[in-house]
């Protein structure tokens, strides 16, 4: 199997696992993980696959509603980091240097304080649940694919094609969306799928300290947050299996953008 066959079965394997997971925890209904006092603390086995918890309630429904869950809050953040990524970095290079100054500054600014410090102020400044974090997210992780995007479109305007439509009389806003932006294409897709594992894992790690989603909802950072109460009592699979799942999709979504990276890469697409 050829480099490229390889990569380009690895990114479709990472997708139908991270569409399987998706589509499973969607069609998962409230009922699968009820409250059922008479099945708590049960230990992993063919009819709970991922046991019960201490209020009976099936773990492998409730980690499969939470990873959909993660899943969908990392896909619209990561998209929506994307387009802010893609207008600023457009903006950089196209508008002139005091916009490329400002986005300069901007990039250094959100770059120079740590994700989950400005994530926890901006979700607890529009009030948290589901649209604070999925805006927190958002609004923080856009610098580095921005600078990205900003140091390709400056290549770019120095090219010959580009310099031909300048001459020609074409204005910069069409020069970005005819000839740039169709360029930067599979940097935005593959930037959005790096992006995604930020978004989950910082959608987790702030939904655990109890500042995300509504605790009623059943999020991976809820799960593994309600299990360090209970681990010190041998009920070790509260924690495992949902961490373990939450690894895979991370994981499967690392994969898949760095097997389309290869693949569009020109210096190794055609090996």
């Amino acid at each position: 199997m050829n480099q490229r066959l390889r990569l380009l079965v690895l990114a479709l394997a990472a997708a139908m696992f991270l569409l399987a997971v998706w589509i499973g925890g969607a069609l998962v209904s409230e009922e699968r993980y009820a409250t059922q006092l008479a099945l708590r603390n049960l230990a992993p086995s063919l009819q709970h696959w991922f046991g019960t918890d201490w209020l009976g309630r099936d773990m492998f429904a409730r980690t499969l509603k939470g990873l959909s869950v993660s899943v969908g809050v990392g896909i619209i953040a990561a998209a929506a980091s994307s387009l802010i990524a893609v207008v600023l970095g457009l903006a950089a290079a196209v508008l002139g240097r005091w916009a490329d100054r400002f986005v300069t500054w901007l990039i250094d600014l959100f770059m120079s304080v740590p994700h989950l410090v400005s994530l926890i102020l901006i979700s607890f400044t529009l009030g948290g649940g589901l649209p604070g974090v999925v805006a927190g997210i958002a609004l923080t992780h856009w610098p580095s694919l921005a600078r990205i995007i900003r140091a390709e479109v400056l290549a770019l305007r120095s090219a010959e094609y580009v310099q031909i439509s300048r001459r020609l009389g074409k204005s910069r806003m069409w020069i970005a969306g005819k000839h740039m932006l169709p360029h930067l294409r599979p940097q935005l897709i593959v930037g959005a799928l790096l992006l995604f594992p930020h978004a989950v894992l910082h959608e987790a790690a702030i939904t655990f300290i109890g500042l995300g989603l509504s605790p009623h909802e059943p999020a991976i950072g809820i799960i593994l947050s309600e299990s360090m109460r209970y681990l010190s009592t041998g009920m070790w699979w509260l924690a495992f299996f949902p961490g373990l799942c939450l690894l895979l999709v991370v994981l499967a979504f690392d994969v898949m953008g760095r097997s389309l990276n290869q693949l569009w890469n020109p210096h190794t697409s055609q090996r």
